[in-house]
């Protein structure tokens, strides 16, 4: 009688709904961060002078020029991101349960959501935008960077989870013995998009007319910074491949098979980013593969790292 009456009990699931709109944000989210790259590429930083959250002391710019449009319309798109960010936290509470893991990731979201701004403010009132080549614009452009693909991270692990609810899939272990190359990969790739903003904003400031001067440039001691700086990336990237490897021969499942293809075809772009002499599209293009390749590592890492949610030890409990 008692396993009859606890069978009654009404569990709630997110709906197919709620899932879409996940992948929608993060689908947006991923146009905010191209257009942010738009922004860098183009020189657009200053386009609203050096006032934040307003343009130019305007909610909207009056004549404005390109730069002024540009770096508009990226401050426009991300007021829409906050929007629905904050609109994906209170639906997915509304639909999980307490202690359900994707609700710790929605929450997260929110976090990353607002430090997001508040280093975006600080870039702006700071004047780390146009042609600063300061040391402290390189720190700042490596700590906004890591927010953002947390934001990213969390967004994706969100979606993910909403959308993939059943544990155990075949080829995903359980355990703790993977938590640690997991957490490795992660980290290592965190560094990587960090050394890869500096990268992509020192061939921006700094491009060079051929690939034998960027190579000079990159080691010669009269060379700014940013450019010295540039070895730092590919060196990271090796490191990360490593980790990344070594995770994905361990994890025998369709997931871990999309990480390593989408590794393989990032480091293509990588390679062709280099010889091409880093022109915007492929800037953009590069940025563009790297966030997907994010999201189904972060997928695959959080899956490893928080294998179940409580609403499925609650389902399951009551089978």
């Amino acid at each position: 009688m008692a396993t009859a009456s606890t069978s009654a009990v009404p569990v709630r699931r997110p709906s197919r709904g709620l899932g879409a709109f996940a992948w929608g944000v993060v689908g947006y989210n991923i146009l905010v961060i191209l257009w942010g790259a738009v922004v860098r590429a183009t020189g657009s930083g200053a386009g609203c002078g050096d006032r934040w959250p307003l343009c130019n002391g305007d909610f909207f710019p009056h004549h404005p020029r390109l730069a002024t449009v540009i770096e508009f319309a990226h401050r426009s798109m991300s007021g829409v991101c906050t929007v629905l960010v904050v609109a994906l936290a209170v639906w997915t509470f509304r639909v999980t349960v307490k202690g359900d893991r994707t609700r710790r990731a929605a929450m997260a979201s929110v976090f990353f959501l607002v430090t997001e701004a508040l280093l975006g403010a600080v870039l702006v009132l700071g004047g780390y935008v146009e042609h600063n080549i300061s040391t402290a614009r390189v720190i700042m452009q490596s700590i906004h960077f890591t927010n953002t693909m947390m934001l990213l991270a969390v967004l994706g692990l969100t979606a993910w989870w909403l959308t993939n609810r059943e544990r155990p899939r075949s080829g995903i272990p359980s355990g703790t013995a993977l938590k640690g190359p997991a957490w490795t990969a992660a980290a290592a790739t965190l560094v990587v998009g960090a050394t890869g903003a500096v990268a992509a904003l020192a061939d921006t400031l700094f491009p060079s007319p051929s690939l034998q001067a960027a190579l000079a440039a990159d080691f010669a001691a009269s060379a700014p910074l940013l450019v010295r700086m540039r070895w730092i990336h590919p060196a990271a990237a090796a490191i990360s491949v490593c980790c990344v490897v070594w995770l994905v021969m361990r994890v025998r499942s369709t997931l871990s098979r999309t990480v390593a293809g989408l590794l393989v075809l990032q480091l293509l772009l990588g390679v062709l980013d280099v010889f091409l002499l880093a022109p915007t599209w492929m800037q953009i293009l590069h940025l563009l593969v790297g966030d997907l390749y994010w999201i189904v590592l972060v997928a695959l890492v959080g899956d490893l790292v928080w294998p179940t949610s409580s609403m499925n030890q609650t389902q399951n409990a009551y089978r």
